[in-house]
This record gives C-alpha cells, structure tokens and sequence, in this order.
C-alpha cells in the first residue's frame, strides 16, 4: 500500500530585508529553516511580496505564506 505524499510543502525560512539581493544565504540547522536574503525593504508588505515573488521564481511553484507576516520567521506553503 502506497502512503499518500501532501499536496503541499512547508518551507521555514529566516529573512533578512534591505540587502544587496534576493537569495539563499545558508541553512540554519539549529531551526532548521533556510537564512534568506532579499532585497526588498520591510515596509507595506514589500520583503513579503518579493519572498514569494522569489521563491516562485525559484522553485516555480505557488507559494504563499502561511505564519510570519511580520516576523523575520516564517512559513512558507509551496503547493
């Protein structure tokens, strides 16, 4: 009998707002997350929208995230 997989995945990643450029800086095992840079400020929902800008360029899937709106933690759906 086959176990069924999840229609989506969960992504816990650790933004740093107002870098250089958007990209994956390390793995945070300790948290087991993903260390994210972007570029993007942490102003109206900007750093936001590019998180998932960037990762739906990157994994070219919807994302969306789920906790951690205004947190530098958050969860991100991938589905």
């Amino acid at each position: 009998m086959e176990i069924p997989q999840p229609k989506d995945k969960v992504l816990r990643i650790i933004v740093k707002p107002n870098s250089p450029k958007s990209e994956i800086t390390a793995v945070d095992e300790a948290r087991n997350a993903l260390r994210v840079s972007i570029k993007a400020p942490p102003d109206k929902g900007k750093a936001n929208k590019e998180v998932i800008k960037f990762f739906s360029k990157l994994l070219k899937k919807k994302v969306e995230i789920v906790s951690g709106l205004k947190s530098k933690e958050k969860m991100l759906r991938i589905g």
